[in-house]
C-alpha cells in the first residue's frame, strides 16, 4: 500500500517534470517518475537492417494492422487495439484507441487468464511466474509479446541502442521537436501510459511498451522512448501500469 501511495505522488511529480524540464540524460524515466539506470547493453556501431512492410488481420475482431520486417523480426507497426479486461483507451475515449491502440496491465498483456494460451497463465501483480519461451499473451494467433532480449535484437537491427529511439519514433506527434525519423517504419507514437490509480499522462512525451520478461512478483520489463532522447531504454516497473503492446511474429 505504501508503494502504491508513493507511486501516485511520483506520477504527479513526473508530469510536472515532463512539462517543465529538459532532461536528456541517459537514465530511464519510469512511468511512476522514478529514475533508474538503463538495463540495455552498451551501444555499438551496427549496419542497419533491411525493411519490408505488409499487413496482418487479427481474426478475433477483424482489425488490420500494418507490419514491418526489420532484419530477422516481423513486428506490428501499430500498437495492439484488441479489447479485453484490464485494457484501456487514453483518457477513456475510444478515439484514442484508434490512434494509439489500447493500454494493458501486464497481466492482461500476458493473458493471465489463459484465454489464448497457457504460457502466460497466472502471470500478474503479486504473482512471480517467471515465464519462459515464447509468450503469446494478448497477441493474435501466430504472434507473441516480445521478451526483453527480443527488444534488444530490434535495437541492434536499427543501428544500435544510442540511436534506436530516433529510428523507431514516428516522424510526427512528439512534443518539443522530439520527432524521430521513422527510418524503419516502426512508427512509435507518444501515447503515454495509464497509472496504477487510473490516471492518464505524458501523451506526446513518452511511448511505453511491455515485454514478456518478469523482474519479480511486482515488476516487469518494458521498453520506452522519450521525446528528448535519441536512444531507446529497457527498464522495469509495476505490473499494474497500463502500457502499449507491440506484437512480434512467431
Amino acid at each position: 500500500m505504501k508503494k502504491l501511495f508513493a507511486g501516485c505522488i511520483a506520477v504527479s511529480f513526473a508530469v510536472m517534470l515532463a512539462a517543465c524540464g529538459d532532461d536528456d540524460s541517459d537514465f530511464a524515466s519510469r512511468p511512476d517518475g522514478k529514475e533508474s539506470s538503463s538495463t540495455t547493453p552498451s551501444s555499438k556501431v551496427i549496419e542497419p537492417a533491411e525493411v519490408m512492410t505488409g499487413t496482418m488481420t487479427d481474426s478475433r475482431d477483424d482489425q488490420t494492422y500494418n507490419t514491418v520486417t526489420i532484419g530477422t523480426q516481423t513486428w506490428m507497426a501499430e500498437n495492439l487495439n484488441y479489447e479485453t479486461a484490464n485494457s484501456y483507451c487514453f483518457n477513456d475515449y475510444a478515439t484514442y484507441c484508434t490512434k494509439y491502440g489500447r493500454f494493458y496491465a501486464w497481466a492482461a498483456a500476458m493473458d493471465s487468464a489463459g484465454t489464448w494460451s497457457t504460457n502466460g497463465k497466472g502471470c500478474g501483480h503479486g504473482s512471480k511466474c517467471s515465464p519462459t519461451g515464447t509468450i503469446r499473451g494478448i497477441c493474435p494467433e501466430g504472434w507473441h509479446l516480445p521478451s526483453q532480449t527480443e527488444w534488444e535484437v530490434l535495437f541492434t537491427a536499427v543501428g544500435g541502442i544510442s540511436t534506436a529511439g530516433k529510428m523507431l519514433k514516428s516522424a510526427t506527434g512528439w512534443n518539443d521537436s522530439g520527432n524521430g525519423t521513422d527510418a524503419f517504419a516502426f512508427t512509435a507514437l507518444p501515447g503515454g501510459s495509464r497509472s496504477m490509480l487510473g490516471f492518464y499522462y505524458i501523451e506526446g512525451i513518452y511511448a511505453y511498451f511491455w515485454s514478456s520478461t518478469e523482474y519479480d512478483s511486482e515488476y516487469a520489463y518494458y521498453m520506452h522512448l522519450k521525446e528528448v532522447n535519441d536512444n531507446a531504454i529497457l527498464d522495469y516497473d509495476n505490473k499494474y501500469y497500463g502500457l502499449s503492446v507491440r506484437c512480434l511474429k512467431d
